[in-house]
C-alpha cells in the first residue's frame, strides 16, 4: 500500500508496541521485538478498514522499525 502513515504508537503490556495506521484507523496492530526489531504479532482488525494484506503488514514493520531507530536490524533480518 503507497503512502501508508504511522498515526500513533506506545508501549502495550510486556514491552509489546501497540500502532495505528492512517490507512487502517479502526485495526489496531500489535508488534513484538524479536532480536534487535519489532515485527507484527497480531492485528486486531475492524470490519470498518480494507482488508490488510501481506504488503501492509510488512510497510507496517518497517515504518515502525524506522520510528524506533531499528530499520537497519530490520533489513539485515536473517529470514525474508
Amino acid at each position: 500500500m503507497d503512502g501508508l502513515k504511522l498515526i500513533k504508537w506506545s508501549y502495550s503490556r510486556r514491552f509489546n508496541i501497540k500502532a495505528s495506521f492512517d490507512s487502517f484507523p479502526h485495526s489496531t496492530v500489535l508488534f513484538r521485538r524479536i532480536k534487535d526489531y519489532y515485527f507484527v504479532y497480531n492485528v486486531y482488525w475492524s470490519t470498518q478498514d480494507p482488508i490488510v494484506v501481506r504488503e501492509d503488514l510488512v510497510e507496517m514493520e518497517l515504518l515502525l522499525n524506522r520510528e524506533l531507530g531499528s530499520e537497519k536490524e530490520y533489513l539485515n533480518r536473517g529470514s525474508r
